[in-house]
């Protein structure tokens, strides 16, 4: 009796578990082979992920990050599988100017673009300005990340201090304005103004932003092209001249 009481009971745990709907066990984390697949795919799109090796770091935290930034999805920085299948159906960012190298910013989207001549890039989570009061050397300013076309006039190397705080490997590219590596990049707009990236990557933005590189700012309702610029080198040589001045 005892026995045929047992069989009853483990055939209805079996049913259970086949019943559509029923409550199934989550896997907890991602497999090595799930991560490196990736941390393979988000390069291929063109986010800057780090080296490709199957560690949750933070090139592999912040590639997520900008891809969802990208697609409108919630900013977690989280890999699981879900975000797995999307990265999987993703589709590669695109500039908005093409044909030339020159960097971009979309504030929107808290972004940045290196772009090739073929319109390739390489993305990287960003924050600007959070658009708040702040005071400085006994003046109240606003925290606003400026619009416009504008090349890198002036470079830092290695980390560099002020009354705002300490930057990394800085490109200016309007006023005290600079992309530069910062210690916090949160995942809205918080700095004082300049361009925060993640620290992993600012030295080697550094050295693929010489000075003169044309930097390109803009939200949904903001955007200038640099074409005209590469038409006429000319008025990119006044532009550098200009925020030397600054």
């Amino acid at each position: 009796m005892f026995t045929k009481i047992l069989i009853v009971v483990c055939f209805f745990m079996i049913s259970a578990d086949m019943v559509p709907g029923s409550p199934q066990k989550k896997r907890a984390a991602l497999t090595r082979a799930e991560i490196i697949e990736a941390e393979r795919r988000l390069a291929e799109l063109g986010y800057w992920t780090g080296a490709v090796d199957g560690r949750l770091d933070e090139g592999t935290a912040s590639a997520l990050i900008a891809f969802q930034k990208w697609e409108g999805r919630e900013i977690t920085g989280k890999l699981t599988l879900p975000e797995l299948e999307a990265i999987r159906n993703g589709v590669a960012p695109k500039a908005r100017d093409q044909g030339y190298e020159h960097v971009e910013v979309d504030v929107d989207r808290q972004v940045l673009m290196l772009v090739n001549e073929e319109g390739a890039v390489r993305v990287l989570p960003v924050s600007t300005g959070s658009d708040k009061q702040f005071m400085d050397q006994g003046q109240m300013s606003v925290a606003y990340t400026p619009r416009g076309r504008f090349v890198v006039y002036d470079k830092t190397y290695g980390w560099e201090n002020g009354d705002l705080g300490s930057v990394y490997y800085a490109n200016y590219i309007s006023g005290g304005v600079a992309i530069h590596g910062y210690l916090t990049v949160p995942t809205t707009p918080a700095s004082h103004g300049c361009i925060r990236i993640p620290m992993f990557a600012a030295r080697e933005v550094s050295r693929l932003l010489p000075v003169g590189t044309i930097v390109l700012v803009y939200d949904k309702v903001s955007f200038v092209s640099a074409k005209e610029w590469i038409k006429n080198p000319k008025l990119k040589d006044a532009a550098l001249a200009n925020g030397a001045l600054q």
